[in-house]
């Protein structure tokens, strides 16, 4: 069993990347469903948006490259720290990871935090067993820790995270490729309805690991909570949906 639980008054979240690094109580989203709020991602070192195209639409939903923009974690505390410790929802800080020895230093910093329930480690695409092993285990200390997979090859990940002290596994969106408008080709995340096929079936094989799993990509509908919670999820995250504000579970 997980060594720390996240305390959630309700099994429901906002995902990574989808409102903000912090908490905006006059956003249209009724906030009263939520048990915790994930922050946007963030990194070491400062990163600056995406150059090119940004977002390209497919059937059933749309790619979308951003380069993950943020102020680094330093200036992401300074900024933040005293708007989570206020946050009617306990916090979760999405952090972008590339090493060991990174993670080691941003997660100390998080952990000096009252206003910080846990971390949330984004994994980089294409990660193998063994890197995502080390940064896990990196991140293992006083703060609960959710380890982000990336869901193309998350089951092939997840059986090597077990024996690890972790909190919950997360999904994050599968990434793809589309010609841009002037033919380029562009790399991003791939957000919509028709990413929920593929996150449900992964996350039936991922319970069978015996770790809680927080269900997320393609989920628009009740039904759709519905139907990861009947796959065995522990919690849901849910992402661009919220950015229409009118999402409404029972």
């Amino acid at each position: 069993m997980p060594k720390f639980d996240l305390a959630l008054n309700t099994p429901i979240m906002n995902a990574a990347g989808s409102l903000g690094f912090a908490l905006d109580t006059n956003a249209p989203v009724d906030i009263s469903q939520f048990g915790a709020f994930v922050t946007n991602p963030i990194s070491m070192r400062k990163r600056t948006p995406a150059r090119g195209p940004r977002l390209l639409e497919i059937p059933g939903g749309f790619l979308l490259h951003t380069g993950y923009p943020n102020p680094g974690l330093g200036s992401a505390i300074r900024r933040y720290a005293s708007h989570w410790r206020r946050s009617p929802l306990p916090v979760i800080v999405h952090l972008l990871v590339q090493n060991p020895a990174e993670v080691s230093r941003m997660v100390e910093r998080l952990e000096s935090l009252d206003s910080v329930m846990g971390v949330e480690l984004g994994l980089p695409p294409g990660i193998d067993a063994g890197l995502a092993t080390e940064l896990v285990n990196a991140a293992i200390g006083e703060l609960p820790v959710i380890a982000r997979l990336p869901l193309e090859n998350a089951r092939e990940l997840a059986p090597a995270l077990v024996d690890f002290d972790l909190a919950a596994i997360s999904l994050s969106p599968p990434r793809g490729a589309l010609p841009g408008p002037q033919g380029e080709i562009v790399h991003g995340r791939i957000y919509g309805p028709a990413v929920f096929p593929l996150a449900l079936a992964t996350v039936e094989k991922l319970v069978e690991t015996g770790l809680p799993i927080i269900a997320a990509g393609g989920i628009y509908h009740q039904q759709d909570i519905d139907a990861m919670f009947a796959a065995g999820a522990f919690a849901v995250q849910l992402d661009t949906t919220l950015w229409s504000g009118n999402f409404q579970s029972h």
